[in-house]
């Protein structure tokens, strides 16, 4: 089926559709991963954002259950070079375009993709409309794209965050056994603030001996206290952290009441509890293959990383110390306190997709635990 990308500026891709028929409209992003499209698709961090893959061939490895990030995929569109419907994998199970169908999502195929991100890199993200199978003209598309709502402003916590508590148990994924019950001994008690989390965040921070209870971004402070957590912990997610003033407020009132690790979106909303601000980026920081330098030790990790805001550390001068920069163009990648057991990191230590180069950092929350005691 014939298949339209239009932009809001103006600018149109015409290919082939795959996936579900029908539209689907968000701020269009590209991601640099070379590996892992089903982890990317189920990120909730992607809620609201159509995601163009710089890698050409997408799907070759197929869908499997073991794979995903969530509940379901979260992308409002997929825009790949060439998708592959004949997927060879040992661990496959279905193709892309059979799982993206089930879920209502539409991809195009066959654009210039290096083009577009070409385009997006000179203009910054922009709101756009994937339509499958339709009929409208190209004009009617751009016109809708461009009466999409900014990221700016958008609160889209609520739309991927969990309804209620529950708790986890899971490990990490082991070759031959899949993912089993965590085979470390609980040494601490963390409660996971839910923005929008990864699993496998989940099954290291189980691998690293915490017990886990996740709860709704709106959980109030005494109720999370009221659990007796050891540590807690401030998970990735969608939209703008300025939108989310009720998870600002809840971080607030628990810094100082036990040890804090932040990620990502949680990264963004500590920063404006601790007196910060925030901004959007250009065309933000999406793949993984983004290095960063971690100044307490001097040492570079290549990371995975989906985000479109930023902390701006001037506003935190004084209030906070900067402990990790992005080398590609020196944002903030990390941030503590001396004298308060808390940090954060703008990227992603879990990967899924990417390196593990920081996987350390899990580590490093459990000392911190350790050392609050």
């Amino acid at each position: 089926m014939d298949a339209c990308l239009a932009l809001e500026d103006g600018t149109v891709f015409h290919g082939t559709g795959f996936g579900s028929v029908g539209e689907a409209t968000g701020e269009l992003v590209f991601n640099t991963s070379m590996t892992g499209y089903q982890e990317i698709l189920t990120d909730p961090s992607y809620c609201g954002q159509l995601v163009a893959m710089t890698y050409p061939e997408i799907g070759n490895v197929g869908v499997n259950p073991e794979d995903v990030e969530s509940r379901r995929p979260f992308v409002q569109g997929f825009i790949v070079k060439e998708y592959w419907d004949s997927p060879s994998n040992w661990r496959s199970r279905r193709s892309l375009h059979a799982y993206l169908e089930e879920h209502g999502i539409p991809g195009i195929q066959g654009i210039d993709t290096r083009a577009l991100v070409r385009h997006l890199r000179d203009r910054g993200a922009l709101n756009a409309v994937l339509a499958c199978g339709g009929d409208e003209s190209d004009d009617t598309l751009v016109d809708k794209a461009k009466a999409a709502p900014s990221m700016e402003g958008r609160d889209l916590v609520q739309e991927v965050t969990c309804a209620e508590a529950y708790d986890w148990n899971e490990g990490v994924w082991v070759l031959g056994e899949g993912y089993g019950e965590a085979s470390a001994v609980p040494r601490h008690r963390v409660l996971a603030y839910d923005f929008g989390i990864k699993r496998n965040i989940l099954r290291n921070l189980t691998a690293s001996g915490c017990e886990v209870r996740v709860v709704p971004a709106d959980t109030p402070a005494e109720e999370a206290l009221a659990w007796k957590p050891d540590g807690i912990f401030l998970s990735n997610g969608p939209g703008d952290p300025a939108a989310a003033p009720y998870a600002v407020g809840h971080v607030r009132d628990l810094v100082g009441k036990a040890p804090i690790f932040g990620i990502c979106l949680g990264h963004q909303i500590l920063g404006l509890a601790l007196g910060g601000s925030t901004y959007k980026l250009k065309f933000g920081h999406h793949g993984g293959n983004q290095p960063v330098m971690d100044l307490t030790t001097r040492k570079v990790e290549v990371t995975s990383q989906n985000h479109g805001f930023a902390v701006d550390v001037a506003s935190l001068e004084g209030a906070a110390e900067l402990t990790h920069i992005n080398l590609n163009d020196e944002t903030v990648e990390g941030l503590r306190l001396k004298d308060v057991p808390l940090f954060s990191v703008q990227y992603h230590p879990e990967a899924s997709p990417g390196p593990n180069d920081a996987n350390y950092l899990f580590r490093r929350f459990a000392d911190m635990m350790d050392e609050n005691r």
